[in-house]
């Protein structure tokens, strides 16, 4: 494909070269096609360097004036859909200014004074970044509330807690939940770390070594709300370690749904039916009528993988980049927005699904009934009634041989069985052999028992607020 010198002069940084660029290798080196989803923080950024500019007197009034109603503009033209997006420009950055330039002209041009490609693509990310770790948080809390009503309301019901997938003590349902709510909790944290190590502005470092203008950029980073500008050019525009944190960050979320929807998937099968998922969230299968399958909760545990790969692309991307910025860093805005796009998607259906699960507690109740999950119980008992805990623990161990044989569990015992495994044993022994009593036994800070629930529950609402 040929290209006359005005096709050439036309790119905004056209002047340098004398040959044009082959058709393949602008669309192969173009980003536009996925960076325009930045153009809203683009123009927001563009907006505040043009208002800079003006308080150092590059622009006057009517040029300030002009750039602000262009960017209006451009902005409005590409919330229409109406926007005249090239992939001749490359990027979004050079479609939005090319476009202001033809909207008022000279004044258009000056825009770009003072910053590079470099230090506004770093500070657009940041910019985009910043906004959807809000979302995501907000999603978090949403789903947290969601939990806590969960655990409030099911704060008495009994559930097989398992180690190995095998039944190991008695909890609450309520328990339960406030464990995943934890996860939550340090995702939620994560992620306030992670926007606050990235709130810092690269713009003005322009190219990699800053600029002679005398920029305000402490001014530009308040009116963008950083916290403040980039100390080093060199580093502001070359690295993207806020990107990988960001994504190791969003990976350890999509871990922690991913073991709560390995739990759903097998608490919603006939197996366990523990629970029953929305059917929103669930399709039939295309043969097997009776089928209901867990479909979001397996879609989500797959997706972890899919933001694991992206964690160690962005870090297999920036490993062996020397200073200061190069072309490969280009790559990681495709791995960046899917990361975003599914996290943000798992975690609006775990908010909504979760909260709206079907509990049985029968089934629950019945599945800790029949793990002898009161085992431990009964030798605590007798520790606490002078038995060494090994010589307890292998009286227990004959006692649940001797059930087994019978078929059926320790409290379905008589007192004299009991008692010829050890003499210690009395009759209050069957309050600690029912599922309540180990249960309500648990009555200490972090434990099981439907107080504890109760109270923890009180406590996490205030800690993360109602709204």
């Amino acid at each position: 494909m040929s290209h006359n010198d005005s096709d050439s002069d036309d790119r905004l940084w056209g002047g340098r070269f004398q040959e044009p660029t082959d058709a393949f290798v602008q669309a192969f080196t173009a980003s536009v096609d996925f960076d325009r989803r930045l153009a809203e923080v683009d123009i927001e950024g563009s907006l505040a360097h043009a208002r800079m500019l003006r308080r150092i007197a590059v622009l006057d009034d009517d040029e300030l004036s002009a750039i602000e109603k262009g960017l209006q503009q451009i902005r409005e033209e590409i919330a229409a859909g109406d926007f005249p997006w090239s992939v001749e420009r490359e990027d979004v950055h050079m479609n939005i200014e090319a476009r202001l330039t033809a909207l008022i002209g000279d004044a258009g041009k000056k825009l770009h004074t003072g910053r590079s490609r470099n230090d506004q693509i770093a500070t657009d990310i940041r910019l985009y970044l910043r906004r959807e770790i809000a979302r995501a948080q907000e999603l978090i809390r949403d789903f947290q509330r969601g939990l806590l009503d969960l655990a409030e309301h099911h704060a008495d019901t009994i559930l097989p807690g398992f180690t190995h997938l095998q039944v190991a003590q008695p909890i609450t349902f309520g328990h339960h939940m406030l464990a995943w709510f934890e996860m939550l909790e340090r995702d939620h944290g994560r992620l306030s770390d992670c926007a606050d190590r990235m709130n810092v502005m690269p713009l003005g470092a322009a190219a990699l070594a800053g600029t002679s203008y005398p920029l305000d950029r402490a001014y530009t980073a308040e009116l963008l709300g950083f916290s403040m500008p980039a100390r080093n050019s060199l580093d502001a525009v070359s690295d993207r370690d806020f990107a990988i944190e960001f994504s190791a960050a969003a990976a350890l979320v999509m871990m922690h749904l991913s073991r709560m929807a390995e739990e759903l998937v097998l608490w919603s099968s006939a197996q366990f039916d523990f629970i029953r998922l929305p059917d929103r969230y669930c399709t039939g299968s295309s043969i097997m009528p009776q089928k209901k399958n867990p479909d979001v909760p397996e879609l989500v545990r797959g997706k972890s993988g899919r933001v694991f790969g992206h964690l160690v692309s962005l870090l297999t991307l920036m490993k062996s980049q020397p200073l200061a910025y190069n072309k490969d860093n280009q790559e990681d805005k495709e791995p960046l927005f899917d990361t975003l796009d599914t996290l943000l998607g798992s975690l609006r259906a775990f908010a909504d699904m979760v909260p709206n699960l079907e509990v049985n507690a029968d089934a629950m109740r019945e599945a800790a009934r029949r793990g002898f999950a009161t085992a431990t119980d009964l030798a605590d008992y007798l520790v606490k009634r002078g038995l060494p805990f090994r010589d307890a623990h292998e009286v227990v161990g004959k006692a649940v041989a001797h059930a087994l044989n019978k078929g059926c569990d320790l409290s379905d015992l008589d007192l004299a069985e009991l008692q010829s495994f050890d003499s210690r044993i009395g009759e209050d022994v069957f309050e600690v052999l029912t599922l309540e009593g180990s249960v309500n036994a648990r009555d200490i800070t972090g434990g099981t028992a439907p107080r504890q629930v109760r109270l923890q529950v009180a406590q996490l609402r205030e800690l993360i607020g109602t709204g």
